[in-house]
């Protein structure tokens, strides 16, 4: 257990920090799974707009520090690619 005031107070700031993190990074994976279940679902309208809302969520992860650029921009590409693929099919 720490003795200082100050890391004390470093101790209570990491415990707020990561369960804020965890909550994002919970909410991206529920968007991203809503843009997966609509794909899986074989409804190319749905998955659209799922991946329109979904793709700011994936970049506020980036701004917020719980992503990295090019691991948001992946994802958001596959998924986009995905899409694409299945509109084209439709």
């Amino acid at each position: 257990m720490a003795h200082h005031k100050s890391a004390q107070k470093r101790i209570r700031q990491t415990e707020r920090r990561t369960e804020v993190n965890r909550s994002r990074t919970s909410r991206i994976r529920t968007f991203i799974k809503k843009v997966e279940t609509a794909i899986a679902g074989g409804d190319a309208s749905v998955a659209e707009l799922a991946l329109r809302q979904a793709q700011p969520e994936i970049m506020r992860g980036v701004t917020k520090g719980v992503l990295k650029q090019g691991t948001a921009s992946r994802k958001v590409s596959r998924l986009t690619r995905r899409v694409k693929a299945l509109r084209s099919a439709a």
